[in-house]
């Protein structure tokens, strides 16, 4: 399977770079933890890959293909997805139908309650009732159910409390199980380095840290230095 390569990615916005010089593969199979203090540019890293917002300098290839010009619903096509920051459901739709806009058939509609029991209880309800951890497994499931070869998720656990979110994070382990290159940010740094293969510390727009996630995990000092800037 092809990996998504980033190389010399830079955002600028305003008066100067946001992201500079950020160079990243994400692999089938593999879990990537982007982890960072708040402002340090992951949100607009991740925007820039999926194309929301313009790369100004750099390049994403998927495989052998350049898509760093190509649209957002292109790169939807070449099976990117971005999960951004809350809970994007439609709450006038009820669970089912949340899932069916990308499950399409019924069958796979079924996998995806298997796969969150949670939600077969309530898959006749309006997503705005739901709670927000359930909102939030809508969310992963639709993802899920477009099976993207790549999938990007911005801080997962926004607005959940840190139990909730140590129970969604099984569900990322096993998309990336099923071959899935998975890249997450996420503000519970521990939480998201004990699932993840590979780890990148981006610190004042540029990465601090590139490696194994169990070496962060391993050097409480190496993680607080690259937070700190401190290549």
């Amino acid at each position: 399977m092809n990996a998504l390569r980033i190389a010399g990615l830079t955002v600028t916005r305003g008066a100067g770079p946001v992201i500079s010089g950020v160079d990243l593969t994400l692999e089938p199979g593999r879990i990537t933890a982007l982890v960072g203090p708040n402002g340090a540019g992951k949100t607009s890293l991740l925007e820039a890959v999926s194309g929301v917002v313009p790369a100004s300098a750099g390049s994403v290839h998927i495989g052998p293909d350049e898509i760093t010009k190509q649209s957002r619903v292109a790169r939807a096509r070449r099976g990117l997805a971005h999960i951004e920051q809350g809970r994007a459901v439609f709450g006038g739709l009820t669970v089912l139908e949340n899932l069916m806009l990308t499950a399409r058939t019924r069958a796979r509609a079924d996998e995806l309650f298997e796969l969150f029991p949670e939600l077969e209880k309530r898959r006749d309800s309006p997503a705005a009732l739901l709670s927000g951890g359930e909102q939030q497994m809508v969310v992963l499931a639709r993802a899920f159910a477009a099976r993207p070869s790549f999938l990007l998720i911005d801080e997962m656990s926004l607005g959940l409390a840190p139990v909730v979110f140590t129970r969604l994070l099984p569900m990322v382990t096993r998309f990336a199980e099923e071959g899935a290159a998975i890249l997450l940010v996420e503000q519970f740094t521990h939480l998201a380095l004990g699932v993840a293969s590979d780890a990148l510390v981006v610190s004042s727009g540029r990465v601090t840290y590139a490696g194994s996630a169990q070496g962060l995990l391993d050097s409480p000092s190496t993680l607080h230095s690259a937070y700190l800037g401190e290549s």
